[in-house]
């Protein structure tokens, strides 16, 4: 008998064994089922028990010893009938929450869009997506800038403020600790500017940006990496770690 059959009516492989050895031979014992359905023994008592929850063996006790057998062949019909009503009523269940698990999908699994950019140029167009993105009074966030930038850099972030003073957009910024006041002091010159220091050291070459639904990691050095990211569930994570650092950082004073 092809055992592919039994298996698609629902038995698996060693289910399909168990039950072929057992039909037409009568009452058997583990040990001649084993040996006739080629299953191991650690596993035949498990298969038996599934069997019998599926109402295709029955089994009889002889002076204390198990002796199992196969039901009528025509079980497997009822067993069929009674998996497709299981199976019928498991999509009704479905069909039912179906639309509280499409909103946990989309919630949880909207498409990102993420794009990397390279150099200094690539750095800057990240960056100036905020005047297309942002309004008058609203804000975007820095943390963990690194301490160390190249004077083009500088020079870029000094034009960049004035154009964003313009513009209304207001910013806070988080430096390493070892960054030199007088960055700081030119950053929080700027109206809207809250530039102040990390409170922890953290020496890594990434900083963190974020705005609305967009989050930005940068790598500094001579050629930068830049990766933009448009999701507003990693936009609000990259805000949750700002906050927590911004709640408890110093407001920059200068100190001679």
């Amino acid at each position: 008998m092809d055992i592919e059959i039994l298996k698609g009516a629902g038995l698996t492989n060693g289910e399909a064994k168990v039950y072929l050895a057992l039909l037409g031979l009568g009452s058997l014992t583990t040990g001649p089922i084993v040996e006739k359905s080629g299953v191991a023994r650690s596993i035949v008592y498990q298969l038996l028990e599934k069997l019998i929850q599926k109402g295709l063996v029955s089994y009889i006790i002889k002076e204390k010893t198990k002796y199992f057998q196969a039901s009528d062949p025509d079980k497997i019909l009822d067993y069929i009938e009674e998996r497709k009503k299981n199976l019928e009523k498991s999509k009704q269940k479905i069909e039912s929450i179906l639309p509280q698990l499409l909103a946990k999908q989309n919630f949880f699994s909207k498409e990102s869009d993420v794009k990397v950019f390279e150099g200094f140029k690539g750095m800057i167009a990240v960056h100036e997506h905020i005047y297309k993105n942002l309004k008058k009074g609203e804000s975007y966030f820095f943390f963990g800038i690194p301490q160390e930038q190249p004077k083009h850099f500088h020079a870029y972030w000094k034009r960049d403020h004035v154009r964003r003073v313009k513009a209304g957009i207001l910013c806070k910024l988080l430096f390493n600790p070892k960054t030199p006041k007088e960055i700081l002091l030119d950053r929080s010159k700027y109206k809207g500017c809250d530039a102040r220091y990390m409170p922890i050291e953290v020496n890594t070459p990434a900083w963190f940006m974020g705005y609305k639904d967009t989050a930005v990691i940068g790598f500094a050095s001579s050629s930068p990496i830049t990766i933009e990211i448009k999701n507003t569930e990693i936009a609000d994570s990259f805000r949750a770690y700002f906050e927590e650092f911004w709640k408890i950082a110093k407001p920059f004073r200068n100190r001679n």
